[in-house]
């Protein structure tokens, strides 16, 4: 069995087809964001704003810059996956 590349040597994988992703302001610029239904939320990813786990079957939101940063060929390169209080609550 071939061992997969490393993660960060794939390309992103693609947002969930038909989703609904809105723009929003916040001090460090402008993301996008879109809601993750629970039922769609299948892995543990670990929330930037209070650092613990948002599990799998979790509502929560995944946003990403709207402009991407140097290096990165997209700002979908960037997307992180938060809870949705921590990511209403960021500045």
């Amino acid at each position: 069995m071939a061992k997969r590349p490393s993660k960060h040597l794939r390309p992103p994988r693609p947002l969930t087809v038909g989703a609904f992703a809105r723009s929003e302001q916040k001090q460090d610029g402008a993301w996008m964001v879109q809601a993750m239904a629970a039922d769609s939320a299948t892995k543990t990813y670990r929330c930037p704003g209070c650092s613990r786990s948002v599990g799998p079957g979790v509502a929560h939101v995944v946003a990403w810059p709207r402009q991407a940063s140097i290096g990165s060929v997209s700002g979908v390169d960037e997307r992180r996956h938060w809870h949705t209080a921590c990511w209403s609550n960021r500045p």
